[in-house]
């Protein structure tokens, strides 16, 4: 793993992002994966970064974001097993499905769960379909 400090060149906003490898973040950039979280913008680039170098200090504070990430995995596992008890799936036809639900009042089901693009879920909203996205973590107990 790398972590690379990142800036978009549109809105100037510098964050932090880890990429498996040199490579992977070579490839995302070409694929154009890569956009800023606050303006979308594709021009995104990797800035100069300093060496890390740990101390003790710096060890608890690890151990306390470790602490924190999970009980965060903890909660979003808690989520996803509510959506599943109580949400139907209906996988990548999301958005079909929510505009089905919406606009046939016949139609009152479950409320659904599954998977759309980022062009899908601004659609359903600029059609007053209200939606939200989660954080969606597989299970890699096996």
């Amino acid at each position: 793993m790398i972590k690379y400090k990142l800036i978009c060149n549109d809105c100037k906003t510098k964050f932090d992002s880890w990429f498996a490898s040199s490579k992977e973040y070579d490839k995302l950039k070409k694929k154009k994966f890569l956009a800023c979280h606050k303006c979308n913008s594709l021009k995104v680039e990797k800035t100069l970064m300093a060496p890390q170098l740990i101390n003790n200090n710096q060890k608890q504070k690890e151990n306390i974001d470790i602490t924190k990430h999970n009980e965060i995995k903890k909660t979003i596992k808690n989520y996803q097993k509510f959506i599943k008890d109580n949400f139907k799936y209906v996988g990548e036809n999301f958005a079909y499905e929510a505009r089905s639900i919406h606009y046939n009042e016949k139609k009152k089901s479950k409320n659904i769960y599954g998977s759309a693009t980022k062009k899908d879920l601004k659609e359903l909203q600029e059609e007053g379909i209200d939606t939200q996205m989660i954080p969606w973590l597989e299970d890699n107990s096996n």
